[in-house]
């Protein structure tokens, strides 16, 4: 399962000189690759392609999932 990366993690992976980064959910409280805020558009030394919306409904459905059982417990 995948989620949109933050900020802090979008600026890791470019810093990192990622080459591609494939992510399946949207986050809507903290992701920068559009949800929230686009980091991805920024110009900077090093372009990192950014690939969303992977197998999104199956992502968000096991990350719910996880999360209410972590809930429950």
């Amino acid at each position: 399962m995948t989620l949109e990366p933050c900020a802090m993690c979008v600026g890791a992976m470019v810093h990192a000189r990622l080459a591609r980064v494939v992510y399946g959910a949207s986050d809507p409280k903290t992701g920068a690759c559009g949800s929230v805020v686009d980091l991805t558009a920024l110009s900077t030394n090093h372009q990192t392609d950014f690939v969303g919306g992977v197998l999104a409904g199956e992502c968000a459905a096991g990350l719910r999932a996880f999360f209410a059982e972590r809930r429950q417990r």
